[in-house]
Protein backbone atom coordinates (compact mmCIF):
# COMPACT_ATOMS: atom_id res chain seq x y z
CA UNK A 1 0.00 0.00 0.00
CA UNK A 2 1.41 3.37 -1.01
CA UNK A 3 1.73 6.34 1.29
CA UNK A 4 -0.89 8.16 -0.75
CA UNK A 5 -3.35 5.26 -0.38
CA UNK A 6 -2.77 5.25 3.40
CA UNK A 7 -3.49 8.98 3.54
CA UNK A 8 -6.63 8.47 1.43
CA UNK A 9 -7.95 5.97 3.99
CA UNK A 10 -6.95 8.26 6.88
CA UNK A 11 -8.78 11.14 5.19
CA UNK A 12 -11.89 9.03 4.71
CA UNK A 13 -11.79 7.88 8.33
CA UNK A 14 -11.30 11.45 9.59
CA UNK A 15 -14.26 12.81 7.64
CA UNK A 16 -16.58 9.93 8.51
CA UNK A 17 -15.67 10.33 12.21
CA UNK A 18 -16.03 14.12 12.09
CA UNK A 19 -19.36 13.82 10.29
CA UNK A 20 -20.67 11.30 12.80
CA UNK A 21 -19.59 13.64 15.60
CA UNK A 22 -21.96 16.30 14.25
CA UNK A 23 -24.80 13.95 15.24
CA UNK A 24 -23.20 12.59 18.41
CA UNK A 25 -22.23 15.96 19.91
CA UNK A 26 -24.10 18.71 18.02
CA UNK A 27 -23.75 21.30 20.79
CA UNK A 28 -20.04 21.74 20.16
CA UNK A 29 -20.75 22.69 16.54
CA UNK A 30 -23.77 24.81 17.33
CA UNK A 31 -21.69 26.72 19.89
CA UNK A 32 -19.28 27.94 17.21
CA UNK A 33 -21.86 28.55 14.49
CA UNK A 34 -22.00 32.26 13.62
CA UNK A 35 -25.34 33.88 14.52
CA UNK A 36 -26.03 34.80 10.88
CA UNK A 37 -26.19 31.13 9.77
CA UNK A 38 -29.84 30.22 9.16
CA UNK A 39 -31.24 27.06 10.75
CA UNK A 40 -28.04 26.12 12.62
CA UNK A 41 -29.31 22.69 13.70
CA UNK A 42 -30.22 21.75 10.14
CA UNK A 43 -26.93 23.14 8.81
CA UNK A 44 -25.04 21.07 11.38
CA UNK A 45 -26.84 17.93 10.23
CA UNK A 46 -26.28 18.73 6.55
CA UNK A 47 -22.56 19.31 7.12
CA UNK A 48 -22.28 16.13 9.21
CA UNK A 49 -24.07 14.04 6.59
CA UNK A 50 -22.02 15.57 3.78
CA UNK A 51 -18.78 14.82 5.64
CA UNK A 52 -19.82 11.18 6.07
CA UNK A 53 -20.82 10.87 2.40
CA UNK A 54 -17.64 12.59 1.28
CA UNK A 55 -15.50 10.37 3.49
CA UNK A 56 -16.98 7.24 1.98
CA UNK A 57 -17.12 8.82 -1.47
CA UNK A 58 -13.37 9.38 -1.75
CA UNK A 59 -12.84 5.65 -1.32
CA UNK A 60 -14.86 4.80 -4.43
CA UNK A 61 -12.94 5.57 -7.63
CA UNK A 62 -16.08 6.52 -9.60
CA UNK A 63 -17.16 9.08 -6.96
CA UNK A 64 -13.72 10.18 -5.72
CA UNK A 65 -13.49 13.46 -7.68
CA UNK A 66 -17.03 14.60 -6.85
CA UNK A 67 -16.57 13.65 -3.20
CA UNK A 68 -13.23 15.46 -3.04
CA UNK A 69 -14.73 18.66 -4.47
CA UNK A 70 -17.57 18.32 -1.98
CA UNK A 71 -15.15 17.97 0.93
CA UNK A 72 -13.18 21.00 -0.25
CA UNK A 73 -16.44 22.96 -0.44
CA UNK A 74 -17.28 21.88 3.12
CA UNK A 75 -13.84 22.94 4.38
CA UNK A 76 -14.37 26.36 2.82
CA UNK A 77 -17.95 26.59 4.07
CA UNK A 78 -17.08 25.85 7.71
CA UNK A 79 -14.18 28.30 7.78
CA UNK A 80 -16.44 31.15 8.99
CA UNK A 81 -17.41 29.05 12.02
CA UNK A 82 -13.75 28.47 12.84
CA UNK A 83 -13.03 32.18 12.38
CA UNK A 84 -16.07 33.05 14.52
CA UNK A 85 -14.70 30.76 17.25
CA UNK A 86 -11.27 32.44 17.09
CA UNK A 87 -12.69 35.97 17.11
CA UNK A 88 -15.26 35.41 19.84
CA UNK A 89 -13.57 32.86 22.05
CA UNK A 90 -14.06 29.14 22.02
CA UNK A 91 -17.28 28.68 23.97
CA UNK A 92 -17.77 24.95 23.45
CA UNK A 93 -19.78 23.29 26.24
CA UNK A 94 -17.63 21.00 28.35
CA UNK A 95 -14.37 22.00 26.65
CA UNK A 96 -11.90 24.70 27.49
CA UNK A 97 -10.12 25.73 24.29
CA UNK A 98 -7.40 28.35 24.63
CA UNK A 99 -7.65 31.33 22.29
CA UNK A 100 -4.28 30.53 20.71
CA UNK A 101 -5.58 27.06 19.73
CA UNK A 102 -8.64 28.53 18.02
CA UNK A 103 -6.37 30.85 16.02
CA UNK A 104 -3.84 28.10 15.29
CA UNK A 105 -6.63 25.95 13.88
CA UNK A 106 -7.41 28.36 11.04
CA UNK A 107 -4.43 27.58 8.77
CA UNK A 108 -5.18 23.87 9.11
CA UNK A 109 -8.17 24.36 6.81
CA UNK A 110 -5.66 24.96 3.99
CA UNK A 111 -3.72 21.88 5.02
CA UNK A 112 -6.91 19.80 4.96
CA UNK A 113 -7.80 21.18 1.52
CA UNK A 114 -4.31 20.27 0.28
CA UNK A 115 -4.70 16.80 1.79
CA UNK A 116 -7.99 16.22 -0.05
CA UNK A 117 -6.48 17.60 -3.25
CA UNK A 118 -3.40 15.37 -3.07
CA UNK A 119 -5.10 12.07 -2.28
CA UNK A 120 -8.24 12.46 -4.37
CA UNK A 121 -7.74 14.97 -7.19
CA UNK A 122 -4.09 14.86 -8.27
CA UNK A 123 -3.79 12.10 -10.88
CA UNK A 124 -1.75 9.17 -9.72
CA UNK A 125 1.45 8.68 -11.62
CA UNK A 126 1.86 5.16 -12.88
CA UNK A 127 5.05 3.93 -11.26
CA UNK A 128 5.77 1.62 -14.20
CA UNK A 129 5.94 4.51 -16.67
CA UNK A 130 9.38 6.10 -17.08
CA UNK A 131 9.85 9.63 -15.84
CA UNK A 132 11.36 12.31 -18.07
CA UNK A 133 14.73 11.79 -16.41
CA UNK A 134 14.65 8.09 -17.21
CA UNK A 135 13.02 8.24 -20.63
CA UNK A 136 15.23 7.67 -23.65
CA UNK A 137 13.23 9.87 -26.04
CA UNK A 138 13.64 13.14 -24.08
Amino acid sequence: MTLRRIFLWLLALAFVAAGANHFRAPLQYLAITPPWVPWPELMNQIIGGAEILGGFGVLVPSTRRLAAWGLIAILIAVFPANLHMALNGAQIPGREIPSWAAWARLPFQLLFIAWVWWVALVPERNETEPTCAGASNH
